[in-house]
């Protein structure tokens, strides 16, 4: 902005002015011009490391230093076959990742144009909302509590505005802001408060601003250049799988020193030999495919996520889902439709019916006489005109959308229901100031001047409507209008009311109660305490927001799954129970506690509370910051507690919690920028979608690292019985890479694609502090699933050998010969097959393993053969590189292989059905073994 346009000292009309628009905003062929002249309301995308940097650090973490090594040193031992195969791993490897790293940035970049900022502006007149980066100079900006400030705006007219410019000033607090013009001189545009700044938020009250400038013409574009690139945190599963590679270095390397050793000291290798089988053993143990089926495995668990409405704007969060032990929830929205329609209304001593459902204003209210028609109208009248919503009727739609909150739309709807006439009730009595709703009051009250004339009902210079929670408006009231009277609000009168109210409440409804009250040329409009007393109590208007239909077994699966589900509601306890019992998060009765009961808890007693009540709790009228110390609560007891929220006082909430997610409908942009899943549809159902596809992503990592890690045993084997057995290695280097780099990738990325399984959401949540990698882990991939294929590899290599008419003693005589490549023609041509047959013999064993490894317990019999069909994709690739490397005659020069007899081809048959029931007897074994357990 101009330094010497001080927009902060020009008056409201003036600011219409110099900015050359009106009230009414401007048109859209003149905000489309302004467009093409000022561009769009967005900052230049910030600097990213270049790709070549990115891909880089793909080629030096710390597997990949490792494998450098080994080649450096395959080199050095005049091996440059093995130097240059084990240098290939490593780009392979970099190319794969960095390509799924760039495809996961772009779908991010895409799921964040689903859900667009948004800003609600008046255009030819009329309110609408349309994408901030759309906004241009002179647009006229509706704010409300919740909104992200998207440009730099003067305010010109504000009620109970404040806004939170900690992202420009470092103000803790929010600030209040006023039209009038600031005089002051020698100030800053920061300093000035009546602006609103772009990146800066609504905390609470409403106004009206125009825009004076967007995009890097604002205070925080002229100062986005100073911020700096903050590194982010590494996410749990980056530090698990971290621990993992680490861990399996030290074996890698452990075991290439003893082998080292071993074959220097007991088989009396040279020097070059033993160096080139330790370098073997380190590549066999390395599992080449395991960062690359990671990233693959959380990229299909995103992608699975958003197309069930789900947007995981952290992948962290993918994994921390498997752990979720508490879901705290709000109600409306969450776990009904978000579809409010008013059904009843209360007068004193009648019960009126209203018909019609959602925001169409189809249906009558049933008024049972003509006595009740001017109370009736009255009460709507002023809960409609103590209202800010909006209702329209888009062309070519025979839907009718709220604009604003939809309590208060559902109020517009009754009093177009009951024949009221909305703006000609607006007309004669124009608002001239709003107390509006906070969590505190929970009241929202309006002054209007003029009159309001519903049969000579109301007649005065001032009228005053409060709407809010029963209890709150009772409190400040003193009259209680009945039968065309003001009559004296007695202690049996107030007995009544809240009688009727938790009537109405039980049966599920929203409950609000109105009020008026008038005033003559006397009030004083600026005091908000004087338009809130004394009150004239009208009736009781109930509206329901049904649940979803699906919540219901939604909130079922959780209690299955172990996961305890938790109403946090701003409603009424009686509502929030009726809903509750609808929807079977509690069995009978809840344990409902107040927000004003929460206040008077310690922070021992409500953990009692928490730890006591596994179901059935209820937490009503809770203000959002009660919401924080509840989230706090339950994760001092050990929980992993996901929460959902939609306004800004949630933002707290969701930051703590282990899991946040916001509402992609309803929800403010703070709440959604604070969260780590934005949820499409606002639906209680899409979060325990989510939470079974987290389970999914944290079994198949363990799946395909299980796989992986099993064919690394096998190749250790043969190097074991090389030592022990003074033989020559069944498998050779180049081999062990064809099984990791080739053979193994698409079946172990397979198991990374694998869907939730059956029952995965009647198991308990995982312990948050449970490794990836743990010793049940290793146990089965090494010392049962990699052992047994590691002895029917060495089967293999001695049938070859034994058909051929030698045994180990001649074998054993051999290996001096083999090893030094001094053997005649025919030794090592055996030896070729041999090896060969080794590596056929554990590819074959592997696709056994494929089919084990779909679950940890459950049999392969249950999942099914071809539930998942890329498994045999990958084992149909998988062969056709094994038959390449053995016939091909150039890749048999490479790998060291030699063509298989017919019947060797028999034996191999044989081998995926040994393992495969080999696990299922494992399988039945635990399962029985844990019934018997319990």
């Amino acid at each position: 902005m101009n330094s010497n346009f001080h927009i902060w000292k020009l008056t409201p009309t003036d600011v219409y002015k110099t900015l050359t628009t009106t009230p009414q905003g401007i048109s859209e062929a003149e905000a489309n011009l302004r467009l093409k002249q000022s561009g769009y309301n967005e900052l230049p995308e910030p600097q990213t490391r270049p790709l070549i940097l990115r891909f880089t650090d793909q080629l030096t973490h710390f597997m990949a230093l490792l494998l450098w090594v080994a080649g450096i040193l395959a080199f050095i031992s005049h091996t440059a076959e093995l130097g240059w195969a084990i240098w290939a791993v490593i780009w392979i490897n970099a190319i794969f990742s960095f390509w799924q790293e760039f495809q996961a940035e772009k779908a991010l970049a895409a799921l964040k144009k689903i859900l667009p900022s948004q800003a609600k502006v008046y255009r030819d007149g009329k309110l609408s909302v349309i994408p901030t980066r759309e906004l241009v100079s002179g647009d006229v900006m509706q704010l409300e509590e919740g909104d992200k400030i998207s440009a730099d705006a003067r305010i010109v007219e504000s009620q109970s505005l404040y806004v939170d410019v900690s992202i420009l000033t470092g103000e803790s607090l929010p600030v209040p802001r006023i039209c009038e013009p600031v005089t002051a001189e020698n100030i800053h545009a920061s300093e000035a408060s009546n602006l609103v700044f772009a990146g800066s938020t609504v905390a609470a009250g409403r106004g009206l601003a125009v825009v004076y400038a967007t995009g890097t013409h604002t205070e925080f574009g002229q100062v986005a250049h100073l911020t700096a690139h903050v590194k982010r945190e590494a996410s749990t599963l980056e530090v698990q799988i971290s621990r993992v590679v680490h861990i399996i270095t030290i074996i890698a390397l452990s075991m290439g020193v003893v082998i080292f050793l071993l074959t220097k000291l007991l088989v009396g290798m040279g020097l070059r030999e033993s160096f080139i089988f330790a370098i073997g053993i380190i590549v066999a143990f390395v599992p080449e495919g395991l960062l690359p089926t990671v990233s693959l495995a959380l990229a299909i668990g995103v992608k699975r996520m958003a197309t069930q409405n789900a947007l995981v704007r952290r992948l962290s969060a993918v994994e921390t889902l498997s752990a979720v032990t508490v879901i705290c929830t709000d109600k409306t929205g969450t776990l009904t439709k978000n579809e409010m329609t008013v059904r009843q209304l209360w007068i004193p001593n009648t019960l009126i019916n209203v018909t019609g459902v959602g925001y169409e204003p189809k249906g009558e209210v049933e008024i049972p006489s003509p006595e009740y028609e001017s109370q009736v109208q009255l009460m709507l009248a002023g809960a409609a005109l103590c209202s800010n919503a909006r209702l329209n009727h888009p062309l070519n739609s025979n839907q009718w959308q709220e604009v604003g909150d939809p309590t208060e739309a559902a109020l517009l709807v009754a009093a177009i229901k009951a024949g009221l006439k909305l703006e000609e009730l607006q007309q004669q009595a124009p608002r001239i100031r709003e107390i509006p709703f906070d969590s505190q009051r929970r009241m929202m009250t309006v002054l209007l001047e003029g009159h309001l004339q519903l049969d000579n009902t109301v007649n005065s210079q001032y009228l005053i409507f409060t709407k809010g929670a029963t209890l709150d408006v009772l409190q400040h009231s003193r009259y209680l209008w009945s039968g065309g009277e003001q009559l004296e609000l007695t202690p049996t009168q107030r007995e009544e009311v809240l009688a009727a109210n938790d009537q109405l409440a039980s049966l599920g409804y929203r409950v609000l109660g109105v009020a008026t009250s008038q005033g003559g040329a006397e009030l004083n409009p600026e005091d908000n305490n004087l338009l809130e007393q004394d009150l004239t109590f009208l009736g009781l208007v109930a509206m329901i927001d049904p649940p979803r239909p699906e919540v219901a077994d939604a909130i079922a699966l959780c209690h299955r799954a172990g996961i305890q589900v938790t109403m946090i509601t701003g409603d009424y306890g009686l509502t929030a129970n009726a809903i509750a019992q609808r929807i079977g998060l509690v069995n009978g009765k809840a344990r409902i506690i107040t927000g004003e009961q929460l206040g008077h808890l310690s922070d021992t007693q409500l953990r009692q509370i928490l730890h006591k009540h596994k179901t059935g709790l209820v937490f009503a009228r809770v203000i959002p910051e009660q919401k924080l110390r509840l989230v706090e609560a339950y994760k001092t007891l050990g929980h992993v507690v996901a929460v959902t929220g939609d306004g800004v006082n949630d933002a707290p909430a969701l930051r703590a919690a282990n899991i946040g997610i916001a509402m992609g409908i309803s929800g403010t942009d703070v709440a959604r920028e604070a969260a780590d899943i934005v949820l499409i549809d606002d639906n209680f159902a899409t979060i325990v979608s989510a939470i079974e596809q987290g389970r999914a992503v944290y079994q198949n990592i363990r799946k395909f690292m299980t796989y992986i890690l099993a064919s690394n045993m096998a190749e250790f084997i043969p190097f074991l019985a090389m030592v022990f057995l003074k033989i020559p290695p069944a498998l050779v280097i180049l081999q062990i890479l064809a099984i990791d780099l080739g053979t193994d990738m698409l079946p172990a990325l397979a198991l990374g694609a694998e869907k939730p399984e059956t029952g995965s959401m009647e198991l308990p949540p995982r312990k948050k502090s449970q490794p990836l990698l743990d010793l049940p882990l290793l146990l089965r991939a090494y010392c049962f699933l990699g052992l047994l294929e590691g002895l029917a590899g060495m089967t293999g290599f001695f049938l070859v050998w034994w058909t051929h008419g030698y045994n180990i003693t001649q074998l054993q005589a051999f290996t001096p010969s083999i090893i030094s490549h001094s053997a005649n023609a025919a030794t090592m041509a055996i030896y070729h097959q041999a090896t060969t047959m080794t590596l056929a013999v554990i590819v074959a064993c592997q696709d056994g393993n494929v089919f084990a490894c779909r679950s940890e317990r459950v049999s392969i019999f249950r999942l099914g053969f071809f539930s998942n069909p890329f498994i045999w994709v990958g084992i149909a690739v998988e062969w056709v590189l094994i038959l390449a490397i053995i016939y091909s005659p150039t890749l048999q020069k490479i790998f060291s292989t030699a063509p298989l007899k017919p019947f060797h081809w028999l034996i191999l048959l044989i081998c995926p059905p040994l393992i495969l029931m080999a696990d299922e007897l494992r399988k039945r074994i635990i399962v029985q073994v844990h019934r018997e357990g319990t």
